[in-house]
Order: C-alpha cells, then structure tokens, then sequence
C-alpha cells in the first residue's frame, strides 16, 4: 500500500514537467506548457520500493487547454539503463532524494498497468493513503496477458505504444480528449476522469489493449 506523505517536494512534479513535456513526440504546444494538476489516480507496487502515479495536467499555454496524461514512477536510486526515460530528480521532504521517470519505460509500473487492465490491481486515489478510486473502471476480454519482457515502449505524436509477445501492443493515449473510446476490437482498456478548467468533470480513454 503506497502511504500519501504530506509533505514538500523540491521541484515540484509540475516543475519537472514544465521542462520535461516540450521534449515529447505527443507534445501539442509551440513552446513552454503552463501546466496545472488536473486529475489522476496511483498504483501500488507489490514490493513497496517504487512509487508509481498517472497524473492528468492541463496544459493553458495555446489558444485551447490540452491535457496529458503522464504515468510517472518515483524510485530512491536510479533505475539502470533509463537514463533515456528519466524525467527528472527530486528533493522529498520525507524520503529524500527521488528519481522521476517516464513510468511506460519502468517495468514497475507496466506491470502493474497490465494488472489493472486484468482486473488483478485496483486504481488508488491520487491522494488519499488505502482509498480506491472509484471514477477509474477497466475491462478485459481475454485469456491473459502476457509479460512485455524486454519489449521497448515507443512514442508517437499521440500516446505511446507497448508491444507485447502474442501480437497485441498497449497503446497509452498521452493526449486525452474528452468522450474518446476504445478502438473496435480492443480486448482491454482503462478509462479514467479528471477536472476541466471550468471545473466540471471529463472522462475519456487512457489505456486500450
């Protein structure tokens, strides 16, 4: 169970991110994001080491708001061979020194993600320790999904892309757009809410199978 601390954490998340999202294939501005926390939920690690988080941030800098998905992965050392995926390092108040990584290249957290679309994890409020987040709902039509393995998780100009070793690929939607469902023919996906601007709620697609 991953325990909420309230505490400080130097830069914050949405510094990282100021800096971090431009660099991103899927990223739609022009140049710097203003970002604000929109929504999101967590998911524990079994092991208890790695803290892992889907945050939802809406970007006001454009003519339109964009929002993001960002799963993000918070380790106390860092994580060999992701120096690629590493977003950036922080100074916790309580835990010390953390390493923010781009959470679809932890195998942490895509293992956990796959749980969740097999119904085996439960979607964790974002905020609040041992509470389920209720707005987060999952379906799955198969046999079992099989471990990524080594498989390497791809960018594009919408979300990234994770094969899997039976043929069928996870597709992460990094752009959300409220209302998007799942293509036809997906045999698992992952939807989730977060708050628009004017503070009403909006749903969409963050994960098909």
């Amino acid at each position: 169970m991953a325990i909420i601390h309230r505490t400080t954490v130097k830069p914050t998340k949405l510094e990282l991110l100021t800096s971090w999202l431009p660099t991103r294939p899927w990223y739609a501005g022009d140049g710097a994001p203003e970002l604000t926390k929109a929504g999101g939920f967590r998911l524990d690690d079994p092991e208890g080491e790695v803290g892992i988080e889907f945050m939802v941030v809406t970007d006001v800098s454009g003519p339109e708001p964009v929002h993001y998905l960002v799963p993000l992965t918070y380790r106390g050392a860092p994580l060999d061979g992701a120096e690629h995926a590493l977003v950036g390092t922080m100074e916790h108040g309580v835990l010390g020194p953390r390493w923010a990584y781009d959470g679809c290249h932890d195998p942490v957290l895509v293992a956990q993600l796959l749980a969740l679309v097999e119904g085996k994890a439960q979607a964790q409020a974002q905020s609040i320790t041992d509470t389920p987040d209720r707005e987060v709902t999952r379906s799955y039509t198969g046999d079992g999904i099989p471990s990524p393995g080594t498989a390497t998780a791809t960018d594009d100009r919408t979300g990234t892309e994770l094969p899997l070793p039976d043929g069928t690929s996870l597709r992460l939607h990094r752009q959300l757009r409220p209302g998007t469902n799942a293509p036809e023919g997906a045999a698992g996906r992952i939807t989730g809410a977060w708050e628009l601007p004017d503070g009403t709620r909006a749903r969409a697609l963050f994960a098909a199978l």
